[in-house]
């Protein structure tokens, strides 16, 4: 007895010198994230915190408050959520019917093809569409033969609606990729369990498929939400920055567009909108741990 606790204090001491040494392969990955994300937010952090002379001064902030920044800011917030609502409720949907309905083949190739979408964006996205939805582009022709002209009134593809409709695009099969897991993760005992209790498959789903597959559903709207709201190459493409964004501000003064009293400023919208978009994040983090329970149920 005595020999088999000494050797079990052997291993717990070999395994607590391995562990230090083990952490030794992530300074490669710590190096890397600290050089391409935590050295450019200190030094964004840092120069929106200083004026043209250098001294500390939070005056870069305050004109975010007033006027096109803030305007900038309501556009930004309000394409980001009814693009994510929107893509998460239709992606939802074919989240689930590919789960419940398609075999594992199928299944992979919706997978691959979602990634795909998800990953596409920028100006090749804009042109797709103007393509296509443009004044003259195909499926408007198209609609225009079917008597269903979309120009003849307000609507262009280059307004706040027209953007809405491009950011589903990836949002939508964002969305599929992510839900995926959730959906997975609804057991077939559970609807059992509910019918031999009497209940139909509305109070299934009131009682048991919803409050489950809610938190997972609202964590994507959130990681959508910062998504849309940071997206920049298809918007810049497709508006010629008439549409008032905050990753076009940022890009504009970027590009040399700097007001002379305030060099900093694009600084300060940058720092404003990761904060937006790292609360979004972290309301993803919160529901992932609320759907967690179930999936290590």
């Amino acid at each position: 007895m005595t020999s088999t606790m000494a050797a079990a204090d052997g291993v717990r001491r070999r395994g607590h010198r391995s562990r230090p040494v083990a952490s030794l392969g992530l300074l490669p990955f710590f190096a890397f994230t600290g050089f391409f994300l935590g050295w450019p937010l200190v030094s964004v952090i840092n120069r929106s915190l200083h004026d043209n002379s250098g001294e500390w001064t939070l005056g870069n902030y305050r004109p975010l408050l007033h006027g096109q920044y803030l305007t900038a800011f309501s556009t930004s917030a309000r394409l980001a959520l009814f693009s994510a609502v929107i893509g998460a409720v239709i992606g939802g949907f074919l989240a689930y019917l590919i789960v419940t309905t398609a075999g594992p083949n199928v299944a992979k190739f919706f997978d691959g093809v979602s990634a795909v979408l998800a990953n596409s964006g920028g100006v090749p996205l804009a042109f797709m569409f103007i393509a296509a939805f443009g004044s003259n582009g195909f499926a408007i022709r198209v609609l225009r033969a079917l008597g269903w002209d979309l120009y003849s009134g307000r609507w262009t593809l280059f307004s706040f609606s027209g953007l809405v409709l491009v950011y589903c695009f990836f949002q939508i099969p964002l969305m599929v990729i992510v839900f995926n897991p959730a959906v997975k993760g609804l057991r077939k005992e559970w609807s059992e369990a509910s019918q031999s209790l009497g209940g139909s498959e509305s109070t299934y789903w009131r009682r048991v498929a919803i409050p489950i597959l809610l938190p997972s559903f609202l964590g994507a709207v959130f990681l959508l939400f910062a998504g849309g709201f940071s997206a920049y190459a298809t918007a810049r493409a497709m508006t010629v920055g008439t549409t008032p964004l905050v990753p076009l501000l940022i890009g504009n003064l970027v590009d040399g567009n700097v007001i002379a009293n305030q060099a900093n400023l694009g600084d300060a919208l940058a720092v404003a909108m990761i904060i937006v978009a790292g609360v979004a994040m972290l309301c993803y983090g919160v529901a992932q741990r609320y759907a967690g329970r179930w999936r290590s149920a």
